[in-house]
């Protein structure tokens, strides 16, 4: 999105833009408050997976929402056509928007954004129609089915289900760091005064064809994920959403909206340098880009959210970056993929929901399941239990395949801007 420009030529001023509700659905924990609680206890979404057949795979634990009840949340829809992502991200949208306090009669009169990021769409439907027309044809592929696949649904689905006519809704498929990409894009256009609101984040359902990806890569583990741990053996898939809603520091006050963290800036980057192998120097300019446009120094860094996915090259090479960044003694640095698995496109929007309960709860979540940290990853992870911590800045990281890389930075909201 691009600012208009005014009469006289130059750029309208930048808005603040903060952080005003949060739609949480996650392994560990539905909605804000739960969501923090599982946290700060360190709880683990692990199991054995349901949502899919699993014979022939030697070992087969992920991180299911379980109990998930869409018509709870969903109201206008239709939910029977809506595809498992899609009543995801409709329900947390639903969800933080009554969390912020706002009525679709008071959205429905502003100009909004609605960026929701994914990485599989709606996989685990197309896993069900290709499982049909083999089996039996394509003639007896359920035509309910077909119709929801489309992942731009994703996003226009949340439109629909709010009523929302004046907003542009866009399903953004960077993979693993889209729900950076998504809130990055609703921070420009809040800072920029082109919408008044964004309704912003990632939702991805467990799929068979996305965990037998990563079982045949080698990277699934046999039991947990230990991100930054010696003995790590790699990821588990993960599912759920989260939703944030931006809108600038003037409409938060101007309606008395509880504030609970603020989006200082973003950076984006790409380096198409190797479809799954993370690269070192790209990373590290990432990082970089995002504290220039945020305008924070590395030494103000109190907290790193790591993308940290458990595997032997991505710890490795995303600690040494950070240590490229921020020196010998870079901050504490964690992954929430120990307890929530890899969440796939919502994993850097429910990291970024961490972070700021991490900044308004003043505590720092662990990463579980640790053992005895890599000597060559040289970072300190918070093991397994956490800790209390006055945040005032935090770094959200967020890696994908392709070399797509999205950093966003959070801070505690304060009255005036240091």
């Amino acid at each position: 999105m691009r600012a208009t420009a005014t009469s006289n030529g130059s750029a309208p001023p930048a808005h603040r833009v903060v952080l005003t509700g949060f739609g949480v659905f996650s392994s560990i924990g539905v909605g804000a408050v739960e969501f923090a609680e599982g946290l700060r206890a360190g709880l683990s979404g692990a199991k054995p997976i349901t949502r899919f057949a699993t014979e022939g795979f030697a070992h087969a634990n992920g991180c299911e929402l379980v109990g998930f009840e869409p018509r709870q949340w969903i109201r206008n829809l239709d939910v029977d056509e809506l595809g498992p992502a899609t009543r995801f991200s409709v329900a947390a949208a639903r969800m933080a928007v009554a969390h912020a306090g706002l009525s679709d009669d008071i959205l429905r009169g502003q100009r909004g954004l609605i960026s929701i990021g994914s990485t599989d769409g709606e996989s685990h439907d197309l896993d069900r129609l290709v499982e049909t027309e083999i089996e039996y044809g394509p003639e007896k592929m359920d035509p309910q089915v077909v119709r929801r696949v489309p992942a731009s649904r994703l996003a226009t689905a949340v439109a629909h289900e709010l009523g929302l006519e004046d907003v542009e809704a866009v399903t953004i498929p960077t993979a693993c760091a889209a729900g950076n990409y998504a809130i990055g894009y609703g921070f420009d256009a809040v800072r920029t005064g082109e919408v008044e609101f964004a309704l912003c984040g990632g939702a991805d359902a467990m799929c068979r064809k996305t965990f037998a990806g990563f079982y045949r890569l080698g990277t699934i583990a046999p039991d947990c994920c230990r991100p930054f741990d010696k003995d790590r053996k790699g990821i588990l898939t993960g599912e759920g959403a989260g939703v944030l809603v931006l809108e600038s520091l003037e409409s938060a006050l101007r309606r008395g909206a509880t504030i609970h963290a603020e989006v200082l800036g973003y950076g984006l980057n790409c380096d198409a340098d190797h479809p799954v192998a993370p690269n070192q120097g790209s990373i590290a300019r990432c990082m970089e880009l995002a504290l220039n446009n945020a305008g924070v120094k590395p030494s103000e860094v109190d907290l790193i959210s790591a993308h940290g996915t458990g595997t032997k090259a991505n710890d490795v090479t995303e600690s040494r970056a950070v240590r490229d960044v921020y020196g010998e003694a870079p901050p504490r640095t964690v992954s929430l993929k120990s307890m929530l698995g890899h969440t796939m496109g919502a994993a850097s929007a429910l990291a970024a929901i961490a972070c700021a309960l991490a900044v308004e709860g003043g505590f720092i979540p662990p990463t579980i399941n640790h053992r005895e940290t890599d000597p060559e990853c040289e970072v300190d992870c918070v093991p397994n239990h956490a800790v209390d911590a006055d945040l005032r800045i935090v770094q959200n990281n967020g890696m994908a395949f392709g070399g797509n890389n999205a950093v966003v930075i959070l801070a505690k909201y304060e009255e005036q801007a240091s």
